[in-house]
């Protein structure tokens, strides 16, 4: 079990789970991956043994629902999940820092790839400031510049978008804040390009 979830954890959440609505298997596997930002992932493998042993305890049932099954809490399982309130806060703390953690990391990548991207315009302003002066076929090299350029920004775009699309289809939180850095960090870089084609 991954470590976001200590041993005992996984049980009493589901418990909690529960106790806001009923759900059926797939449902409560969604709200995992949904509130650990992604980082957890349950198989069916995982949850139904633990449904059936909340069931066999007496603290959750199930009837049928056309073709699925949906899991309610009984009231011996809102007796244990409100004595354990205090557990369940430190469990949804843990998921809170994971989450957090997720969005630095997206944060760091960005900023990552802005601090090469400036460095590399640097460098090619002062390539550019420093060469001779340029040859009859100039804007040939400049027409093939540009197409590298282009691929770059594209591939770079394609890269960050993938990231972005599988985070949130995992059911990750997509924070502002990380898009406002993103802004940020891409007005930046088109600022410079901008200087550096001014000399």
């Amino acid at each position: 079990m991954p470590a976001v979830f200590s041993h005992g954890d996984l049980r009493l959440y589901l418990l909690n789970l529960l106790n806001e609505s009923p759900r059926h298997g797939y449902d409560i596997m969604q709200a995992l991956a949904e509130r650990t930002g992604g980082t957890y992932t349950p198989s069916a493998g995982t949850i139904y043994p633990r449904l059936a042993k909340l069931e066999e305890e007496g603290l959750v049932t199930k009837t049928a629902d056309g073709r699925k099954t949906v899991y309610e809490i009984t009231e011996a399982g809102r007796a244990e999940v409100a004595s354990r309130a205090d557990d369940i806060a430190g469990i949804e703390a843990g998921l809170a820092d994971s989450v957090r953690l997720i969005a630095d990391g997206v944060r760091a990548s960005v900023r990552e790839a802005m601090k090469s991207l400036r460095a590399d315009l640097a460098a090619a302003a002062h390539a550019e400031r420093t060469s001779p002066p340029p040859a009859a076929d100039d804007r040939a090299q400049s027409r093939e510049q540009l197409q590298r350029a282009e691929a770059v920004i594209a591939d770079f775009r394609g890269r960050v978008r993938s990231d972005l699309r599988a985070h949130v289809a995992r059911g990750g939180d997509l924070a502002s804040s990380i898009v406002d850095d993103l802004t940020r960090a891409l007005d930046d870089a088109a600022r410079e390009v901008t200087r550096a084609l001014r000399g």
